[in-house]
Parts: C-alpha cells; structure tokens; sequence
C-alpha cells in the first residue's frame, strides 16, 4: 500500500510548468487547521479544481470497434501521483492526510464468466486542514494481482473530487481514434481548451464550449487504477450518466439531504425515475450545490466548535444536522455558523 502520505516518486518527470500552473504565491501554501478569511478557503477550492497540466494526462481505450479497421474510444485520466502533487503544491505535505480501510466482499457470481470471486474494497479518507474532511470507496475483482493497489488509486481519486480535485474528467464523453496492432492509440486527442489550466482560468467550462457533457467517472479505468467503467458498446447515454452522477452524490450528502432534493426536485426517490434531462441537471446542480454547502459548514465549524451548530440547530427547531433535507435550511445554518466564527475571530 502507499505511504499515508507524500510526493509522487516520479514526481521529477513532471515540468516545472505543471506545477506552476496551479501553485498560488509562496505565503498561500500553508493552510493551517484553525484559518479562515472565506477568501482564502475559497482561493483553495478554486485551485483544487484547476485541470491538470496536460503533460501529467494520459489516456485509455474503453471500447473498440468490431470489424474493419482497429479503432478505439479514449479517455483521459491522471495518476494518482498527480493528486498527491496537486495537493502538496497546495498546502503542502503537512496540509493533507489520508487513511485507508480494506475490506473483502464475500464469494459472488462475476456475471461476465460466471467465476465465483470476491471484490477488494478499499475506503480512503481524505482531510485537507482547513477544509474538511471525505471520504470514498474503490473496488477491484480479487484474482486481479494489482487488486489492492488499484483500489486504493480509485478511493483516493474519488475523495480528492469531492474537493474538486480531478472532477473535470467527468465531463469527458471519449473519443474515437485508430489503434496500432497492440491495440494502442495511433494519435492522442487533443484537449479542448477548457480542460486546460489556461483555459479553465480563463473561465472556459465544458458546457461553455458544448462539446462534452458530464457522464461517466473517467479518471481512470481499472487498469488505469481509476474508477471509470468501459460500456461494451461503445455508446453513451448521457441520460443514464447524470443519473449515475446524482447517485454518486448519496455519499457526500447524507441520505436525509440527497431524497429531500429528489423528492423536491422531481417528486421521486430514485433517480432513475427522471425522465426530463433538464429536471436530472437540475437536480444535479441543487445536488452540487449542497456539497459546497456542507464544505463550507465544515470550515466554519472547525472554528467555533459543535457548540454553536448545536445553538443554531434548536434555534431552527432541528435535533441533528442530518436532519437537514433542503437548501434553504442548509444556507441558514452555514450562514449562521460563519457570521458566529467571524465574530470569534474579532474577539481574539
């Protein structure tokens, strides 16, 4: 397994330019627990979701073609030695930590060759200092030998987009092009100015330029030691992808919040009862939305303490932040929570 933490092994292949692209001045990358001007928290954020520099992408085939020429749809994901990079750019060795618990599924069916085989499941807790802390699960088949390894990549990567470290790689769709006789791509894709670090901070998005959509999880594959899913048939629905990406959105919120905003938004419990695309993106983005919001409630709590969220909740008449289900409520108590932390600092 990797260290609890640390700087990519490899980390010397990467340009200077890379790094560069996201570092912040000097005097920004200690990120101590007890901080908080909400510029700085929101300066932090901001360059955790800065795309990656294109030099760290590399790219896999998902699906090929049947017949004809070999052909190939790619995807573009990061090493997890990016991420770890990115974040002690950010704030350091010392700003971040992670812990990892393995599990082992018990004996199944495996649907694609009826093999009676376990799963490796691998749960990574990420804390930046300052921020928070999330959490996420990755899995591989167990007579895989890199089973543990890629795993623990894939519960690493996933923690790190709940912070917005790496999620621009879910807006890929993948693109086709010619394979060699080993099946590897002839040509690479180049990337559309958004997933660059210049264009992004420009403020190009991917639903700026149209040309991709948020569908599957696609920083890496398995043998990328990721977490995206190759569909057999080439094809994608984005329809079923934003209802896999709102799924994916239970974790981070709670199951009080996620089937508020369901059953507000779009009058079901599950998400694969939205038919609209235009409801699945707009719960999508309530969805979103909520996970920013308990971000910043964790800053502010970590500086006035349980005390004062217990005051605020009976002020709102609620027993238990995980009673909370609806954004307006949300809004009140992270509110309340930094108007009390700022004060705090005023009397210190």
């Amino acid at each position: 397994m990797s260290p609890v933490n640390g700087h990519a092994n490899d980390s010397a292949n990467i340009p200077t330019t890379a790094v560069q692209q996201i570092a912040p001045p000097t005097s920004d990358t200690n990120i101590p627990t007890a901080l908080t001007p909400n510029a700085k928290i929101k300066e932090l954020i901001s360059n955790l979701e800065v795309p990656f520099h294109p030099s760290v992408i590399e790219w896999r085939v998902t699906n090929t073609s049947k017949g004809g020429s070999p052909r190939g749809q790619v995807m573009p994901y990061a090493d997890q030695r990016a991420y770890t990079d990115r974040l002690n750019t950010l704030v350091t060795p010392a700003g971040w930590t992670r812990r990892y618990t393995i599990h082992t599924s018990a004996n199944f069916e495996r649907s694609k060759d009826q093999k009676i085989v376990a799963k490796v499941l691998v749960t990574c807790e990420l804390t930046i200092f300052g921020l928070g802390s999330h959490s996420a699960t990755g899995e591989e088949w167990a007579d895989d030998d890199n089973a543990a390894t890629a795993a623990e990549a894939q519960s690493f990567k996933r923690a790190c987009s709940c912070f917005g470290l790496g999620r621009y790689l879910y807006y890929f769709t993948g693109t086709w092009v010619d394979l060699d006789e080993r099946k590897r791509p002839k040509t690479i894709p180049k990337l559309a100015d958004w997933a660059t670090p210049e264009g992004w901070r420009r403020g190009l998005r991917p639903y700026a330029e149209g040309d991709s959509k948020p569908v599957e999880r696609t920083t890496a594959g398995t043998h990328g030691h990721g977490d995206g899913h190759p569909k057999g048939n080439g094809a994608s629905d984005p329809g079923a992808s934003l209802v896999r990406e709102i799924e994916q959105m239970e974790q981070a919120l709670g199951k009080r919040m996620y089937r508020g905003l369901l059953k507000t938004l779009a009058r079901v419990w599950n998400p694969k009862d939205i038919q609209d695309p235009a409801i699945q993106q707009k719960v999508l983005a309530h969805m979103q939305a909520a996970e920013r919001g308990f971000r910043r409630l964790d800053a502010a709590l970590e500086r006035v303490g349980p005390e004062a969220l217990t005051q605020i909740l009976r002020s709102l008449k609620l027993q238990s932040l995980d009673l909370v289900d609806n954004l307006q409520a949300l809004r009140e108590i992270v509110l309340a929570l930094e108007i009390a932390a700022e004060g705090k600092a005023v009397k210190q």
